[in-house]
C-alpha cells in the first residue's frame, strides 16, 4: 500500500484508509449491504452448542472446514468430554490428525476441557452470556489455545455479544479495502470494533459474508478482482490499478 501517499499528493480522492472513522464506518455498512446482495442475508443463529463451537474453532486454526469437521467428529469418537481429557494425548492427536498441528492442539484441547470441567459451571458455558464482555473475553482467552478470534467467535455466534471475530479472510479484505490500516490480526479486532456498530446481527452477517468472499473471490493469492463486487471502493484495487498482488500479512 506504499502508493497511498503519492496518490493523495496528486490530488486524487483520498484513500479509504485516510478517511475519518465515520466515513470508514459508512464504507463497512456499504460492504455489508453489498455482500448481502451477493450472498444473501445471514440471520444470527447458533450453528452448534458453545463447547462444540469452541473446540471446533481451535481445530479450525490453519485448517479448512472439511478437515476441521472430520477432526471434531473423530475426536468425539473417543467418548464424552471426560473421556477425551483422560485419553492418552497421542490418541487425541491421532483423532484430530486431519487438523493441522495436531501434536500441539491435542494437549491444549485436553487442558482447555479440564479447566472448563473444573470451573464452577462445568461444561456449561452459558455464564458467558451475563459476564461483562471484557471479562468474558479474558476468561476464554486464558484457556490454552484460545485467542481473541476464537473467543470473539464463541461470544458472537452463541451468545449474540457485540464482538467481532477477525479471521484471516476478514483481516485481508478489510485491509485491502482500507477500512483499517495494515496491522496484525489482534490489533484489527480493536480497530474494526471502533468503526462497526455494536449490533450483533450486523456483526455476524458481515463476518460470515466476508469469510465467504475471501474464500471465493478476495483470495490470499491471485484475487479475482474482475468479478469482485467491492472493487469500486477498494483501496488496493485503486492503488494497484486492478492488479492486486498476493497478500502479505
Amino acid at each position: 500500500m506504499g502508493a497511498a501517499a503519492p496518490l493523495a499528493e496528486a490530488g486524487g480522492p483520498a484513500l479509504n484508509v485516510a478517511r475519518p472513522d465515520a466515513e470508514r464506518a459508512e464504507l463497512l455498512a456499504w460492504v455489508k449491504d453489498t455482500l448481502r446482495a451477493e450472498y444473501g442475508e445471514r440471520p444470527l443463529s447458533p450453528r452448534r452448542d458453545p463447547l462444540h463451537e469452541l473446540i471446533s474453532t481451535i481445530l479450525s486454526q490453519r485448517t479448512n472446514w472439511r478437515d476441521e469437521d472430520a477432526a471434531y467428529q473423530e475426536l468425539r469418537g473417543l467418548g464424552d468430554w471426560d473421556a477425551i481429557i483422560a485419553a492418552p494425548t497421542e490418541a487425541v492427536a491421532h483423532a484430530i490428525r486431519r487438523s493441522n498441528y495436531p501434536e500441539s492442539k491435542a494437549p491444549r484441547i485436553q487442558e482447555t476441557l479440564r479447566l472448563i470441567r473444573d470451573a464452577p459451571g462445568g461444561y456449561n458455558l452459558d455464564f458467558l452470556q451475563e459476564l461483562p464482555i471484557k471479562d468474558a473475553l479474558k476468561w476464554l482467552t486464558d484457556l490454552p489455545g484460545v485467542g481473541v478470534k476464537t473467543a470473539s467467535l464463541v461470544l458472537l455466534f452463541n451468545y449474540a455479544r457485540p464482538v467481532f471475530p477477525v479471521d484471516t479472510h476478514v483481516h485481508r479484505i478489510t485491509t485491502r479495502l482500507g477500512a483499517i490500516p495494515k496491522m496484525g490480526e489482534q490489533a484489527a479486532h480493536r480497530a474494526l470494533l471502533k468503526v462497526l456498530p455494536p449490533d450483533p446481527p450486523f456483526l455476524y452477517e458481515i463476518h460470515v459474508n466476508l469469510l465467504r468472499h475471501g474464500q471465493q473471490v478476495c483470495s490470499w493469492t491471485a484475487p479475482r478482482c474482475g468479478v469482485c463486487v467491492l472493487r469500486e471502493r477498494c483501496d488496493a484495487f485503486r492503488v494497484h490499478d486492478g492488479k492486486v498482488p498476493s497478500w502479505k500479512a
